[in-house]
């Protein structure tokens, strides 16, 4: 199997009984569920239980690291269904306690007022940046090995910074991030699909952003991240095995934690999603580390 293959395997949740399913984790040696997977399970999850209406919002808490040993149960409650809009509350449990929670909102498409902050003008197409097997050679042999380990995995979704210093140098840098991001295979034409595997995608690098000011990442044994919560907004139907814009920015710093948002669009410049996230940046004590 592809590892796109894979990922729709991932979020391709068994049905237990009404309203209940259970998710699985990939085994590749993780010592905790990769936030991106639980959020998209868990839309999966709410997915499942809303016909004839798209997703628009959801919000969601993380409350437990998730141990990718042991599977996943999620839980949908039906909160409303309205004549525009669904409402739909998961929570993922294991061990018989909540690691995870999260409310989304579906709605029947209609239209209305229009208008969008444009992309960025001036920023390199995909194709003129390094692809990832490019970008590998030139950093994976000087890399700490942790960071050898993680980009030398065959990963379901293909990356091209605009900007490569954050990844090859501690220089401190502003909190803004572009990273063109689509799979690395076809997806089933079902928008559900997209939106799911999407929302898996978000969480990949917006929390890394808000250490840009520090001259570090999330590699950095020295700082303890985890996502807190995440919130996604759905605006336009979007094509996930097509490139699109992933445009961060970290406003705010303090506390132990990071904020960071993003806008995703399409090459075409069309503003197809928004997210924002709160993240752990805890410094810990290097002899701990």
């Amino acid at each position: 199997m592809s590892a796109v293959d894979d990922l729709l395997a991932i979020l391709d949740l068994e049905p237990l009984e009404q309203d209940l399913f259970r998710g699985r984790s990939p085994q590749v040696g993780w010592q905790r569920v990769f936030g991106g997977q639980v959020i998209g399970q868990s839309l999966v999850a709410a997915t499942r239980t809303v016909e004839g209406r798209g997703v628009h919002s959801l919000h969601g808490y993380f409350m437990r690291p998730g141990d990718p040993e042991v599977p996943i149960l999620y839980q949908v409650e039906r909160i409303r269904d309205g004549r525009s809009f669904t409402t739909r509350r998961v929570v993922a449990i294991q061990h018989g306690k909540a690691i995870f929670s999260m409310s989304a909102s579906f709605q029947v498409d209609e239209d209305g007022l229009d208008h969008q902050i444009d992309l960025p003008e001036g920023l390199p197409m995909p194709e003129d940046l390094p692809s990832e097997q490019e970008f590998k050679e030139r950093v994976i042999d000087g890399a700490p090995e942790n960071v050898r380990r993680y980009w030398q995995r065959e990963r379901p979704i293909e990356r091209r910074p605009v900007d490569l210093r954050h990844y090859l140098t501690r220089e401190k840098l502003d909190p803004y991030q572009y990273v063109w991001v689509r799979t690395t295979g076809p997806l089933p034409p079902d928008r559900e699909s997209h939106a799911c595997v999407l929302a898996y995608a978000s969480d990949l690098t917006l929390l890394d952003t808000s250490l840009f000011p520090h001259g570090t990442s999330v590699f950095d044994k020295t700082i303890q991240t985890a996502s807190l919560d995440h919130a996604m907004w759905f605006h336009r139907p979007f094509k996930a095995d097509e490139w699109l814009l992933y445009a961060q920015d970290s406003p705010w710093t303090g506390g132990a934690r990071g904020f960071s948002r993003g806008l995703i669009y399409t090459r075409e410049g069309v503003l197809v999603a928004s997210v924002a996230q709160e993240g752990l940046i805890r410094p810990i004590d290097p002899a701990k580390a």
